[in-house]
């Protein structure tokens, strides 16, 4: 079988010649934006946004990538974004919108929290670990109590949070 493979045609377009398709069903909550403009800053832009071109309206419409075009364009103020396009009808492109959206997949809670209890052993903070996967510090603490506690905390080093009252001092509020 043959593949027909357009990412090997990516071509740079002015993000004013693109716009969104009105039928995609996938919302990112903020907690992923954030994170994929993280990636996009850290990375760079490693899959174009997959595009058809509307010849009526000289216009590019998006299939698949609305979010990463929207960070390239809204967050991060880039005037032209990487794009890949595909000549199909509308029907197939709606399919392709939610397979490529489907086939992206969920992260598993186990191996996640093998990924952090890695990264600890490998000399990562839970600050720095935070900072590059985009999570909370009560996310990181959760992934680790998964993994077991005894290894996720074995190079950690803990804070005074509390302090024991001195007995002469609870004998004078008496």
């Amino acid at each position: 079988m043959k593949i027909n493979m357009p990412c090997l045609n990516t071509k740079i377009i002015p993000v004013e010649k693109i716009r969104a398709n009105d039928y995609n069903p996938n919302k990112v909550a903020t907690p992923e934006m954030k994170a994929l403009e993280r990636s996009i800053k850290m990375f760079g832009v490693t899959m174009p946004v997959v595009v058809f071109y509307d010849e009526e309206s000289e216009m590019y419409e998006i299939v698949d990538g609305f979010h990463r075009f929207t960070v390239l364009s809204k967050h991060l103020k880039q005037k032209q974004i990487p794009v890949s396009v595909i000549d199909k009808e509308i029907g197939e492109r709606m399919v392709a919108t939610v397979l490529h959206n489907r086939a992206r997949g969920t992260h598993g809670i186990r191996p996640m929290s093998e990924i952090v209890l890695e990264l600890s052993r490998l000399g990562w903070t839970d600050d720095k670990i935070c900072e590059n996967m985009g999570m909370e510090l009560d996310e990181v603490i959760r992934l680790k109590q998964i993994t077991g506690l005894r290894d996720a905390y074995a190079n950690h080093t803990f804070t005074n949070s509390w302090t024991a009252f001195n007995r002469k001092y609870e004998s004078e509020l008496s």
